[in-house]
């Protein structure tokens, strides 16, 4: 199965276009599972991005925005002290949060808005968990004239304030979702039941590989950027690429990660995804391809859930809004099962400890996100040969969690 994913990426097919007509993945993973009121508008928005994604002109103007208003290429670093501290493999990072706005979401809410004013719609809409992908969504909106709304989870609110208030500086209104656990996966709810009265309208933007499959392909589109910087800059360190090259990202709805390894689909590099695993002494998690989920239907996809014996939707805990999803992406369940990616998981506590010694040793201050990714490199690294290469996509900055941090650690090092 590896083989035929690898064969189809080599004929030119990406993996956003290695669905059957049902839009499945694999047969299994994906498809769009929507009410018949979005019939419609998903069927408009997939014929648009279809010739968009062809447009020359489209191209160039995403192009355009990429590097004069993101910031692209953003940097690509050799952290020398945190390998020299651990011993073993040689540690990299790709400082993605060094993009306009601090973290990867830019990519795909700049992509977005292109879309939305191609489509001609005033207004636009998205979800939020960490409140990235709400800030990115405001600050894009408001350079391209269009009106937002961001729904985000009352909980959220609470625990990830530097970027509520970045929203509402951008001239964006925030929705509180009060519903279910009231974070992520109730905030995406809640953007998409609006959208099924005002897609006439407005556009929705949904903040990662998740929900019906435009919007899966829009988004990973949109962050392959990351990789296709990264595949440069790894042939200008190595002259080629590494014969044991491992590139770790955490893994919540999974859009960095999607970005961070598009380019390497058909090289041996090994994908290793990196899910919350919450609180060392909770069973509440948010892992579902760690700890063996089953398949079921979440948000108009059908992928791996954390569901109970019924098949409902299960509480998650993380300390990290933007893993603390009880799904994954359709994507990410097509990669497992075909083994190109391997998943584990870090907990609240091992995050918070790679955060500290992070930022303690190396000019960078990751976000609790990335932070689970680093607590597994410093794990295996010490194992590893010198002649091993980890990278690690520093996707997001701490500064949304310094509170968390803070109240966590009783210091904020930045």
């Amino acid at each position: 199965i590896i083989k035929e994913l690898i064969m189809k990426i080599k004929k030119g097919i990406p993996l956003i276009d290695q669905h059957d007509k049902n839009y499945m993945y694999g047969g299994k993973f994906g498809g769009n599972f929507i009410p018949e009121t979005l019939k419609k508008p998903i069927d408009d928005l997939t014929k648009l991005f279809a010739k968009l994604r062809k447009n020359k002109k489209f191209l160039k103007e995403r192009d355009y925005y990429f590097e004069n208003y993101i910031g692209a290429p953003t940097p690509f670093i050799k952290l020398e002290n945190l390998t020299e501290h651990l011993g073993g493999a040689q540690i990299y990072a790709k400082i993605v949060s060094e993009a306009n706005g601090g973290a990867h979401k830019i990519y795909n809410a700049t992509v977005h808005c292109l879309i939305a004013k191609r489509a001609g719609k005033k207004y636009i809409i998205g979800d939020t968990g960490a409140g990235y992908a709400g800030k990115m969504l405001s600050m894009a909106a408001k350079k391209f004239g269009l009106k937002c709304k961001i729904f985000m989870g009352a909980k959220d609110i609470k625990r990830q304030r530097p970027n509520v208030e970045a929203i509402k500086k951008n001239g964006a209104q925030i929705v509180p979702v009060t519903t279910g656990s009231q974070t992520l996966v109730d905030a995406v709810s809640e953007c998409m039941r609006y959208w099924v009265s005002n897609c006439d309208t407005t556009h929705m933007c949904v903040g990662s590989t998740v929900g019906p499959n435009i919007f899966i392909k829009i988004c990973a589109w949109s962050t392959a950027q990351i990789s296709r910087e990264l595949m440069k800059q790894v042939k200008e360190e190595f002259g080629k690429i590494p014969n044991k090259l491992k590139l770790l990202n955490c893994v919540g709805g999974g859009s960095s990660a999607m970005g961070f390894w598009n380019e390497f689909m058909d090289t041996n590099a090994e994908f290793i995804g990196i899910e919350a695993g919450g609180p060392k002494k909770s069973r509440l998690h948010a892992a579902p391809l760690t700890n063996g989920s089953k398949i079921g239907i979440l948000h108009g996809a059908a992928q791996y859930v954390v569901q109970d014996k019924e098949g409902q939707i299960s509480p998650t805990e993380s300390i990290s809004a933007g893993l603390d999803y009880p799904g994954i992406s359709p994507l990410h369940c097509f990669l497992k099962d075909t083994k190109r990616a391997r998943y584990v998981s870090a907990s609240d506590e091992e995050a918070l400890n790679a955060y500290k010694l992070v930022s303690k040793l190396e000019n960078i201050s990751p976000s609790l996100e990335p932070s689970h990714a680093f607590a597994y490199a410093i794990s295996i690294s010490p194992k590893l040969k010198k002649s091993d290469v980890i990278i690690v996509n520093s996707c997001g900055d701490s500064l949304k969690d310094k509170d968390i941090i803070k109240s966590k650690l009783g210091t904020y090092i930045r």
